[in-house]
């Protein structure tokens, strides 16, 4: 048996820890795990090699309204293998340049390979059996695989396996209708494949405010067919280039038949914690398998902690790396600090752009009441350099509550969301949250930035809001 002073299970954000280990104790042992290759899922098969697609599909979408402005632009050529090896040699890049610093660091003894609990503090990895007074457990998740008749016997792709497509498929069938799905469905229509997104949820991207997966689903559909509130059913292989999905419309019960070359399942992820045997380490999950913690992510064993996809909560890569930072408090500096998760953001990467923080609307209602709260919204046109960029129809909305114009939530649909969102985020993590920096605050002019300052500017109670949103943006 060997023993270390830590053994980490994951080597994304969990790293963040390691790293400050090192430079606390030099001498300090420690066992790293991973049975993928290094660098989480973030890095392999998440955020950075789906943006390195994503950008190249946003260039195509802006140079799609070059003739808007008198600029007549003719495109060539989209060079699909070309945008795909420049992903992909840049993941390989950096994975190899992280697999080198876990196999030439002293502290550091790498194990690419599975690992399981044979003990509390105790795993056996690679036929050896290892031990830790202190765990961290940052295990990332998988796909989840919908029950469809079918799946298990013809040939789809997952948001894990997606990138390694070799060839532009002609037609794809998406089964989903998250962000994944919505990111994947903007970047192959981009390219020229014909995509159908088939979502179970009546909402187009369920987890943002209606108004705004309303905007999102009416431009997407210019260049990709959406069906909502259909669930698949099953799917065969009609012939080596074709497969046929069968999909029942939830509400009327009518059956649709989808033809496509590939299939990509993007219905969620799902816990992967199951391959660790947690139980044998007296460490809990829930009712879907993701690792049950506290507030200071320490999980049902004392000195056993879990961090991002693992325990289920909110997974973005920003999330987990804030939770490694929690973890280096409570774990390696022995303070008590409690996690945070009243303003996580989040961004989907499509044209136009969504990014969101805080309360919707109907879970701020549900807190504060409707008569506490007020809403705020500003079109991107009713700006100068919204109507210098012809920006049409996106917008901002704030919630904040009444009495005190404490942000509870923003939601942005337009370009640069993603960007124009964090100052609402950073006064989010103030003490009193409030919205009196962007009311006071001076924005320079003409910029994007003046639609957030404007939408806070126009607070209204909650009925004219609706009325202004049924009246003059008729989205439903």
């Amino acid at each position: 048996m060997k023993e270390y002073d830590w053994i980490v299970v994951g080597s994304g954000s969990a790293m963040i820890v390691v790293e400050a280990i090192v430079q606390i104790d030099s001498k300090a042992k420690i066992a790293v795990i991973d049975k993928d290759d290094p660098g989480g899922i973030c890095l392999t098969r998440g955020c950075i090699p789906s943006k390195m697609l994503l950008y190249p599909a946003e260039l195509l979408a802006l140079i799609g309204k070059a003739n808007d402005f008198g600029i007549e632009v003719t495109i060539n050529k989209i060079d699909f293998s070309k945008i795909m090896e420049r992903m992909r040699e840049h993941v390989q890049s950096e994975v190899e340049k992280i697999r080198y610093a876990l196999t030439h660091s002293e502290n550091i003894d790498y194990y690419p390979m599975k690992a399981e609990f044979i003990a509390p503090y105790t795993m056996s990895v690679g036929g050896e059996i290892i031990k830790a007074k202190k765990i961290i457990l940052c295990t990332g998740s998988k796909p989840l695989l919908p029950s469809i008749e079918g799946l298990d016997k013809v040939p789809y792709y997952t948001s894990d396996t997606i990138l390694k497509i070799r060839k532009l498929p002609k037609s794809l069938a998406i089964i989903g209708g998250g962000y994944i799905a919505a990111e994947y469905g903007f970047f192959f229509s981009t390219m020229g494949t014909n995509v159908t997104i088939i979502g179970r949820n009546p909402q187009f991207l369920p987890e943002e405010e209606p108004e705004i997966s309303a905007l999102a689903k009416r431009e997407l559909q210019k260049s990709m067919k959406i069906l909502t509130n259909h669930e698949v059913k099953s799917v065969e292989e009609v012939d080596s280039e074709m497969k046929k999905l069968i999909a029942i419309n939830r509400e009327n019960g009518r059956k649709v038949e989808v033809m496509a070359e590939e299939i990509l399942v993007a219905s969620g992820r799902a816990s992967n914690t199951d391959i660790l045997k947690p139980e044998r380490g007296n460490i809990k999950v829930d009712n879907q398998g993701w690792i049950e913690v506290n507030e200071y992510l320490e999980t049902s064993q004392s000195n056993v902690w879990a961090l991002g996809d693992a325990n289920g909560k909110y997974m973005f890569k920003h999330k987990a790396n804030y939770e490694a930072l929690v973890v280096y408090y409570n774990a390696v500096l022995n303070r008590r600090v409690k996690v945070d998760y009243h303003a996580i953001p989040h961004a989907v990467f499509i044209y136009p752009e969504i990014a969101s923080v805080g309360l919707r609307e109907r879970e701020a209602i549900e807190k504060y009441g409707e008569d506490n709260i007020l809403i705020g919204m500003e079109r991107f046109e009713n700006t100068a350099k919204g109507r210098v960029m012809n920006l049409k129809d996106y917008f901002v909305k704030i919630i904040v509550e009444k009495n005190t114009l404490k942000i509870l939530g923003a939601h942005i649909i337009g370009p640069y969301a993603s960007i124009l969102i964090q100052e609402i985020v950073n006064l989010m993590y103030t003490p009193d949250q409030s919205a009196e920096p962007i009311i006071n605050g001076m924005h320079i002019h003409p910029s994007l930035s003046e639609v957030v300052e404007r939408a806070f500017l126009s607070l209204m109670p909650l009925e004219i809001y609706h009325h202004v949103l049924e009246h003059h943006y008729q989205l439903k």
